[in-house]
């Protein structure tokens, strides 16, 4: 069946949203302020929430962050009303899934938005409790997340009655002692400095600060109970973390956080941990993308902002190593010039259009352009260039070329385009490239409402099949 023109509009409002929903926290970038980001995310919320509602909901089972996975899930449940009996099913199970693979942190930050806002109605208690219901250490909720739980038990009136847990939140004075090891542990860690060493890394923090142990002492005895990315934050004052088992784009953040003598002195471990995070991400898709060619932008730009710090540069530098895990042949090219992926920094100019034609000199099967898309040295070449190897050099595809942006531009309500023959998706995790290539191809037109729905459902089965 034909797309009407309708249709295309639909496809273009839900992968604008898709984007955004990926890149966009709300937080300061180069180019915009917080609140114009804030601003601009919560218009784009609302007008495919109103609109769009089924996709809305569906969303949920992409890769998006998780800032915009706990506004739709708020969004939803404020709106509860407005959708027919069918669809809360779905949008329930949807939220139950997203909710499961959530930070716990961010999920009780949610709790405490919707208790502000009033929410409480039936779904939202019912969501709430079968959360909290199914968290498997409660214990250690009560003290590592002691202010959510606290806020999400009264918003649902949970029944502690006479249980420990409730006394440890709401009377803490009335016990002497608690049966609950680690409850015990956060009382005598009060008056008894060998016990804070038993608590979590971030409550544990706190009691050190107020016993006055001097920060290297007390990081050195945590040491063994902190997680790998508390491990990651403090590798400078901690020694020994295995970066081998890192995240790639936290390790690319990390190694963009040392100095350039530091990143000099330890190549070979850094080089090695990012190399081994990137054949991680690649999987089972490890040297099946042919020969690939990569224009990666380390501008002054890709610097980010004061709460996004080289966040931009990070993610072109955990896509070079995951592009040459993935490729056959892989012919990086950085807008700076420089030949040297560990050295990057923010720096100059953005010739992008310089970069790609350098690029598709080595005739590749596929180009990956990674940037902020502000082209400016000349400004506009890189569209000029790709309109050209499009439209007049490249009329069958030989080349497939897709542009991955990590920054939302709040003032086009998506991210910054290039050309529009080609494709861009919005990226903040290089984890994601390859999903992310996936959604790209219905940015280029071709494929319409249909196939873009088809590809949701397709998706929504797969991720409510992995939170069964």
């Amino acid at each position: 069946m034909a797309e009407t023109c309708a249709d295309l509009i639909a496809a273009e409002d839900v992968l604008l949203f898709v984007n955004a929903a990926v890149t966009a926290t709300g937080q300061r970038e180069f180019r915009s302020q917080g609140y114009e980001q804030q601003l601009s995310l919560d218009f784009l919320h609302e007008y495919v929430r109103v609109n769009y509602r089924r996709v809305y909901a569906a969303v949920l089972a992409l890769d998006i962050n998780d800032h915009n996975a706990a506004l739709i899930v708020r969004r939803l449940l404020e709106t509860a009303a407005e959708a027919e009996p069918e669809q809360k099913r779905i949008e329930g199970r949807l939220i139950a899934a997203r909710l499961a693979v959530l930070p716990p942190q961010r999920v009780y930050r949610l709790f405490r938005t919707l208790r502000e806002a009033k929410v409480n109605n039936r779904r939202t208690r019912a969501i709430m409790r079968d959360w909290l219901a199914a968290r498997p250490h409660p214990g250690m909720d009560a003290v590592k997340y002691r202010r959510g739980l606290k806020t999400a038990a009264r918003h649902i009136h949970l029944p502690y009655g006479g249980a420990e847990i409730g006394d440890f939140l709401f009377r803490p004075g009335r016990r002497a002692r608690y049966e609950h090891e680690l409850l015990d542990t956060y009382r005598r860690a009060r008056y008894e400095q060998a016990a804070l060493y038993e608590l979590p890394f971030t409550v544990a923090e706190g009691f050190a600060a107020k016993h006055g142990i001097p920060r290297g002492a007390f990081l050195e005895r945590i040491a063994p109970r902190m997680t790998r990315l508390e491990r990651l934050r403090t590798q400078r004052t901690v020694p020994g973390a295995d970066l081998t088992v890192m995240p790639l784009t936290r390790l690319a953040l990390y190694v963009l956080s040392l100095d350039i003598d530091e990143r000099v002195r330890r190549r070979a471990e850094l080089t090695g941990a990012l190399r081994a995070a990137a054949h991680r991400a690649a999987g089972p898709h490890a040297g099946s993308w042919g020969r690939v060619a990569a224009v990666l932008d380390d501008s002054y730009s890709s610097s980010g902002s004061s709460e996004k710090r080289r966040r931009p540069l990070a993610v072109a530098l955990a896509c070079h190593f995951l592009l040459e895990a993935l490729a056959e042949s892989y012919v990086p090219l950085w807008t700076s010039g420089g030949t040297d992926p560990l050295l990057v920094r923010p720096y100059g100019p953005t010739p992008l259009g310089l970069r790609i034609v350098d690029a598709l000199e080595h005739a590749p099967e596929r180009l990956v352009i990674v940037s902020d898309g502000w082209d400016n040295a000349p400004p506009g070449l890189a569209g000029e260039v790709l309109r050209v190897w499009r439209t007049r050099l490249d009329r069958d595809r030989r080349t497939s070329v897709v542009h991955m942006n990590p920054v939302y531009d709040a003032d086009g309500f998506d991210v910054r385009r290039l050309a529009p023959g080609v494709p861009t998706a919005g990226v903040r995790d290089a984890e994601d490239l390859p999903a992310l290539v996936e959604v790209a191809q219905f940015a280029e037109g071709r494929t319409g409402l249909a196939g873009l729905h088809a590809y949701l459902d397709r998706r929504v089965d797969r991720f409510l099949g992995e939170g069964r």
